[in-house]
C-alpha cells in the first residue's frame, strides 16, 4: 500500500486523518514528537518518533518510509500563547515546516497536502471569506500558517513541489467508534472544555466575552466535524495523484454558532447544564468567523455529512464518556 507520512498523527486532527487514510487504502505513518499527541492515537499504522526541528531525523525517517505523499498536520496551536511568545511558534511551526518542505523535497516526494487555517484571513467582520479574501493574520499562530503557505508556493515555483492547502475554520466532534478524539493538556478548545466543565473536571468553562457586536455578545465561529475535515483532506491527496495542480481550500459549513448557541446545543444534547462564568475577551479573538466557499464542494466533491451541532457535541461526548487515552 501507498505510505502517507502523517505529521502530528499523534495528534486530535492528524489521528482521525489517519483512520480515513487507513480506510482508503493507505498506510499512515505517524510521525510525532508526542509533546501535545498520544501514542495511544496512534493506532491504524507505524509511529516514528521525531521532531520536525531535527533536520537528521526527517531525513532518515524519509529514506526509510518513502512516502508518496505528506499530510502535515503538526503545529503549535494556542493562539492566547502565540501572542505571548510568538518566537515559539515561528520556530516551531515555521522553521520545523521548512525542515520537513525541504526534507520531502530532497527525498523526491512532491505531494504535500497542508493543515492551515480561517485565522490568516484574521479580523474581517461582515466579509464572505473564500479563498480570495485578503489573508491578515492579527496573531503569531495565524502569521506562522501563513508564512508556511507562501513557503509551499515558493517550493513549488522552485523545485515542483505541489500543495493542498486547507484553510479551515473550528473543528470539532469525535470518530463516532470512538476510537480516537480530541484531548489536550490544557484543553482550551469550546466544546471538549464544555465537557470536562459538566463532568466535573475542571471548576466550569469561562465564556471570554460577552460584549462582542453579535446578536447575544459572544463570538461567532463556523464549526466543522474533524470526519467531514478529515475525508476532505484524503479527497486533496487524491486530487494531487491525479496530477491537478496546487489548490486552496476553506473548510467550512458557512454556518456560524455564538459559543452561548453552543453552550445551549450542549445542554440540549447532554440533558445536563454548563457551569460557566463570564471572562474578559482574549487578545486575538475575532470576533466572527464564518466560510463564504464552496470550492471545496464543487472541486473536491466534500460533502460534509456529520458537521451538526448536535452531531458533533454528540460524538465528542461518546468519547469522553468511552474514550481516553493513557497519561
Amino acid at each position: 500500500m501507498t505510505n502517507v507520512l502523517v505529521t502530528g498523527g499523534a495528534g486530535y486532527i492528524g489521528s482521525h486523518a489517519c483512520k480515513a487514510l487507513a480506510q482508503a487504502g493507505y498506510t499512515p505513518v505517524t510521525f510525532d514528537n508526542i509533546s501535545t499527541g498520544w501514542k495511544d492515537a496512534v493506532k491504524f499504522g507505524p509511529l516514528e518518533q521525531g521532531d520536525l526541528l531535527d533536520r537528521e531525523r526527517l531525513d532518515e525517517v524519509f529514506a526509510t518510509v518513502k512516502p508518496a505523499a505528506v499530510m502535515h498536520f503538526a503545529a503549535l496551536s494556542q493562539v492566547g500563547e502565540s501572542m505571548q511568545d510568538p518566537g515559539k511558534y515561528w520556530r516551531n511551526n515555521v522553521a520545523g515546516s521548512l525542515n520537513l518542505i525541504e526534507a520531502a523535497v530532497n527525498a523526491g516526494c512532491l505531494d504535500f497536502v497542508f493543515s492551515s487555517t480561517c485565522a490568516t484571513y484574521g479580523d474581517q467582520d461582515g466579509v464572505v471569506l473564500d479563498e480570495q479574501s485578503a489573508q491578515m493574520p492579527i496573531n503569531a499562530y495565524a502569521s506562522s500558517k501563513r508564512a508556511i503557505e507562501d513557503m509551499l508556493r515558493e517550493f513549488e515555483a522552485a523545485h515542483g513541489l505541489r500543495s493542498v492547502i486547507f484553510r479551515y475554520f473550528n473543528v470539532a466532534g469525535a470518530d463516532p467508534d470512538a476510537d480516537v478524539g480530541e484531548h489536550h493538556i490544557p484543553e482550551t478548545h469550546l466544546i471538549p472544555a464544555m465537557i470536562e466543565a459538566i463532568q466535573g473536571k475542571r471548576d466550569g468553562l469561562t465564556v471570554f466575552g460577552t460584549d462582542y457586536p453579535t446578536p447575544d455578545g459572544t463570538c461567532i465561529r463556523d464549526y466543522v466535524h474533524v470526519c467531514d475535515l478529515v475525508d476532505a483532506h484524503v479527497l486533496g491527496l487524491k486530487w494531487l495523484e491525479d496530477g491537478k495542480g496546487s489548490r486552496v481550500f476553506n473548510l467550512g459549513t458557512g454556518d456560524g454558532f455564538s459559543v452561548k448557541e453552543v453552550i445551549d446545543a450542549s445542554r440540549a444534547v447532554t440533558n445536563m447544564e454548563v457551569p460557566h462564568s463570564i471572562g474578559d475577551r482574549r487578545p486575538g479573538d475575532c470576533v466572527k468567523l464564518v466560510s463564504g466557499s464552496t470550492r471545496a464542494v464543487e472541486e473536491l466533491g466534500w460533502q460534509p455529512k456529520r458537521s451538526t451541532m448536535q452531531q458533533m457535541i454528540g460524538d465528542a461526548w461518546r468519547w469522553h464518556q468511552t474514550g481516553h487515552y493513557a497519561e
